[in-house]
């Protein structure tokens, strides 16, 4: 027999319930450290019910993380739009402010993925590591090389430079606002990146013919 809408509604809202208060638990708590009567109490959902839904408390967390892995593969997603423009490294500090806010709105589903390395030993997030490189790949691969023809990087890998950078701000964002250690690098966020930016963008060995922006000193005449 066919479900009402009414009946659908239900199921979805007990769904989106158990989901919620899991993710809330898994986050805070760990994974087999939370019983499924835990779930039940906090969503209000019967454990009979839960079961109805989801045949175990795995596959709850596996959902979860997929839908982390949805929300920030979203094409309207304000990052995913950055990295379809493909202008790095002049996006770089636009795509740390996407990082930081992708950080801040999703700090439980991120926490999950540390709960899935800690348990599972990375068992449900792999997949969406090995694949990194060919997402970005199709983003940024051809308007690098062609950059690159140009002669408008030195003799780096500026895919590589891409992915340090992505990684690199989600590490600093995920320690600053999920671990709550504020100045963790001894200095404010907005200063910590910068310097990031800086460095990324500049490197560490002295190249003469090539100063940051806002440097007092002109360009190295040479000998």
């Amino acid at each position: 027999m066919a479900r009402t809408p009414r009946q659908a509604a239900d199921s979805t809202a007990s769904v989106t319930a158990i989901l919620d208060a899991a993710l809330d638990l898994f986050s805070t708590q760990g994974f087999r450290a939370t019983s499924m009567r835990q779930i039940s109490t906090k969503s209000g959902v019967s454990v009979g019910n839960i079961y109805h839904h989801f045949s175990s408390k795995e596959l709850i967390l596996n959902r979860l993380i997929e839908q982390y892995w949805e929300l920030v593969l979203d094409p309207e997603l304000p990052l995913n739009k950055i990295f379809a423009e493909a202008e790095f490294p002049e996006d770089l500090e636009r795509m740390a402010e996407a990082i930081e806010q992708i950080v801040s709105s999703f700090s439980p589903y991120i926490l999950l993925i540390y709960v899935d390395v800690i348990e599972f030993r990375g068992e449900h997030i792999r997949a969406f590591y090995e694949g990194m490189a060919a997402r970005f790949a199709d983003s940024y691969g051809e308007r690098l090389r062609e950059r690159q023809r140009n002669g408008e990087f030195g003799d780096v890998n500026p895919m590589v430079a891409v992915m340090v950078a992505t990684r690199w701000l989600f590490y600093f964002y995920t320690i600053e606002n999920c671990f709550g250690v504020p100045m963790h690098f001894g200095m404010k966020p907005r200063e910590a990146v910068g310097e990031f930016i800086r460095l990324l963008r500049y490197g560490l060995l002295p190249r003469p013919d090539v100063l940051p922006p806002n440097s007092k000193e002109g360009p190295n005449p040479g000998p």
